[in-house]
């Protein structure tokens, strides 16, 4: 049986496992109608966790009582119920209950008790036992304690690489933050992940945070210049802190939501990039070494990543610039000039035909015109000289972005307006041949004489005959046709 009960000890990897079956199989081959299994807190005497087999809640306070909460002074036999240390006289009464230390190489880990024997008072044999039992367990502890160990420094290893995997394929630094705080975020068991970046004055700011509870009010949390814990962390120092809401370094508002915490440095060649916190919630585990370690390890990973995606994003930025800056000095030299050159010839010829009468006038439209592309072409190259904003990605903000790039050319803004859930209603394809049928509208009033002022609507709740809805637009200006009259407006629809 006992043999059978130290091959069963060790057949689960699973700490929690492995200690739930230290208990059920120590009462089991003793006998004991309870068993109790008290595991002490890293650093400290405390209880930590307690597994049990066959008690009420009352027997289970009865039981924890018993354990011993200190790490020193206690003797490798199992004791019995008057302290005895397994050596009671002849006359003693028998013991009630056992308490044997359970020893993980040379820490100690906790204690096992049995009480409450069916047969009779506890034996010699029992004691002997439940030191073997004591024994293997210390063995199969730290087995399960390296096989959680190598698992979670998997699970984190795989969680940078994932990070620095998202980070290089593109994308903005808000997001490329909220990455990594929900990252660490799940990866740590915190309550939140909480990214702090310096501010102008010397302190720090919450700019970034991952929470499943409301993130109200600890975004804008900001850290006061010359706190113990900036300083620390301006150093470049992780931070441990056992409970955020007492611990006198702590200073900001939000501390009483969370107990323990690691504010990490996320810095790489030097650079302070800012600080990742991970606080929990109040009376939740303290974070173990183990956790701080993998989890400094993270940020650091975390913090090259970051660089590296920005460098990224700036060789990219380099590259349209570049691209742009081609394309501007090609428009520029080859384009305008020929364009320049067939204007001058035009114009010679015209003056050579002004008696031609028509043939005179559809000359100097044509120079007209030369001279209209060439002042767009310009326009053009002056845009693309210009940096890149981030295209819009609402169909309102395509409308804007049309007509604001049409000021430069017009000199005035135009107006515009728009009816009903125009973002909702209108689809892609419609949204493409409405901002087609804008640009060519806007363009075409650029070359009407005395256009002053363009007003652009915009209407999602037109009905057609058929009674579908349909969007509008409507292009007008103050400038004249041909025939020197009031220009008409250009009207336009589609089914939604």
């Amino acid at each position: 049986m006992l043999l059978e009960a130290v091959l069963s000890i060790g057949s689960d990897l699973g700490l929690r496992a492995t200690l739930q079956q230290i208990v059920d199989t120590a009462t089991t081959l003793t006998g004991a109608r309870h068993g109790a299994l008290g595991v002490l807190e890293p650093d400290d005497d405390r209880t930590e966790a307690l597994y049990r087999t066959g008690m009420t809640e009352a027997e289970r306070r009865s039981v924890d009582r018993l354990l011993p909460e200190r790490r020193a002074g206690l003797p490798a036999e199992a004791e019995d119920g008057d302290g005895n240390g397994g050596r009671e006289p002849s006359d003693a009464p028998a013991p009630a209950y056992l308490v044997a230390p359970i020893q993980v190489h040379t820490e100690l880990f906790g204690h096992l008790c049995l009480a409450g024997k069916s047969s009779g008072p506890f034996t010699g044999t029992d004691r002997a036992l439940l030191h073997v039992l004591a024994s293997q367990a210390g063995i199969a502890i730290g087995n399960a304690r390296l096989y959680e160990s190598a698992r979670q420094r998997e699970r984190w290893i795989e969680g940078a690489a994932a990070v620095t995997t998202a980070l290089l394929t593109g994308t903005n630094a808000a997001d490329a933050l909220m990455t990594v705080a929900e990252s660490a975020r799940v990866l740590a068991g915190a309550s939140a992940g909480v990214i702090l970046q310096p501010t102008e004055e010397g302190g720090m700011e919450i700019v970034t945070a991952s929470t499943l509870d409301d993130p109200a009010g600890i975004v804008g949390t900001t850290i006061a210049p010359g706190s113990p814990v900036l300083v620390q962390l301006l150093g470049g120092e992780p931070v441990f802190i056992d409970d955020s809401a007492t611990d006198p370094r702590m200073t900001t508002d939000v501390r009483s939501r969370f107990g323990p915490s690691m504010m990490l440095p996320l810095q790489s060649g030097g650079r302070l990039i800012g600080t990742l916190a991970l606080p929990r919630r109040r009376g939740a585990p303290p974070y173990t070494a183990v956790d701080r370690l993998l989890a400094t390890q993270f940020a650091s990973q975390a913090a090259l990543a970051l660089v590296m995606a920005d460098a990224q994003a700036d060789r990219e930025q380099l590259a349209v610039y570049e691209d742009r800056d081609r394309i501007a000095r090609d428009l520029h030299d080859l384009v305008v000039q020929r364009l320049f050159a067939t204007e001058m010839m035009l114009e010679s010829t015209r003056r050579r035909a002004t008696g031609e009468g028509e043939a005179g006038e559809l000359l100097g439209r044509a120079v007209d015109e030369l001279d209209s592309t060439i002042q767009e072409v310009r326009t053009a190259i002056f845009a693309l000289q210009q940096p890149p904003a981030e295209a819009p990605s609402t169909f309102r903000g395509r409308v804007l972005r049309e007509t604001g790039g049409a000021s430069a050319l017009l000199g005035f803004p135009p107006s515009v307006h728009f009816t009903g859930a125009v973002d909702a209603l209108v689809g892609e394809a419609t949204g493409r041949e409405l901002l087609a049928v804008l640009r060519k509208a806007l363009a075409a009033a650029h070359r009407r004489p005395g256009v002053s002022a363009i007003e652009v609507e915009v209407d999602a709740t037109v009905r057609l005959a058929d009674g579908r809805g349909a969007v509008r637009l409507l292009v007008a200006d103050d400038g004249r046709d041909e025939e020197g009259g009031r220009s008409t407006t250009v009207t336009w629809q589609a089914p939604l």
